[in-house]
């Protein structure tokens, strides 16, 4: 059981649904990053979401392309955001870290390296957003046997006859992407994502969170109440980008995970 699985235990057990942040590794800067990183467990956050910075980031919006350039442009780097990972690790074991990213720097560093120094950071799932599942056997398939989960996305599109093969080796939970389009495109609607919801769970047994175009506690209450948790992205990254002091930052998260588990 990886700590992604032991949380949806733990938070079913609670009668809770699950709150999951996304942030990129190394924006502002690695010590800002960091310290926002290491406050948002206390935050209410359930699963934390770890932007690896990469230069082309195709499914992503404005806002999480400049901060991926703005931690590019401090210099941040594969080794850095493991590190990052590592120094989160001393004062927390419990909180699941999701790396999400592209595959490139992957491919690069070595499947096999990659995968034994994420383990050895301590990242447990994967989320690697261009590649398919007609490619499982190049990471997805590896990262399971090295004993992290990979997370498939599902979306709008993603229809009855394509949704078996995504769902096939998916591990933790299900990703659904509430909108088509990149990140922060536009506003979650529960009365569209409801449905959507319910037809994956038909096919598997794991959570399903729903993400993309959530950015106020009323919507997280709202998405989170037709599904397993919600993931909000491009709306904490404009607090970072705005430079905001980490406990500000923290304040903003907290009311968006006060909603979700209000759910």
């Amino acid at each position: 059981m990886t700590r992604i699985d032991a949380t949806f235990a733990r938070l079913r057990s609670e009668g809770k649904k699950a709150f999951v942040s996304y942030i990129m590794a190394g924006d502002p800067d690695v010590d800002a990053s960091l310290a926002v990183m290491k406050g948002l467990p206390g935050a209410g956050v359930d699963i934390i979401e770890l932007g690896l910075p990469f230069t082309d980031p195709m499914a992503d919006g404005s806002t999480i392309q400049l901060a991926g350039q703005r931690a590019l442009e401090q210099g941040m780097t594969l080794d850095r955001t493991l590190q990052m990972v590592r120094d989160f690790r001393v004062g927390n074991d419990s909180t699941p870290i999701v790396l999400m990213g592209y595959y490139n720097p992957i491919y690069s560093r070595g499947v096999d390296t990659f995968l034994a120094q994420a383990k050895e950071a301590g990242i447990d799932g994967l989320i690697i957003v261009d590649l398919p599942p007609e490619e499982d056997e190049e990471l997805c398939l590896p990262a399971q046997a090295a004993g992290l989960n990979f997370i498939r996305l599902a979306t709008p599109t993603t229809d009855d006859a394509r949704l078996p093969r995504v769902l096939q080796n998916t591990s933790g939970f299900v990703y659904y992407v509430s909108i088509t389009g990149i990140t922060g495109a536009a506003a979650a609607q529960a009365v569209d994502v409801g449905p959507e919801v319910a037809r994956i769970k038909a096919g598997t047994d794991l959570p399903v969170i729903v993400g993309f175009g959530i950015r106020t506690p009323e919507t997280a209450r709202e998405i989170a109440s037709v599904a397993d948790g919600c993931v909000v992205g491009s709306a904490i990254v404009g607090e970072i980008a705005k430079g905001r002091p980490t406990a500000e930052i923290l304040a903003f998260v907290e009311g968006l995970a006060s909603g979700a588990h209000s759910a």
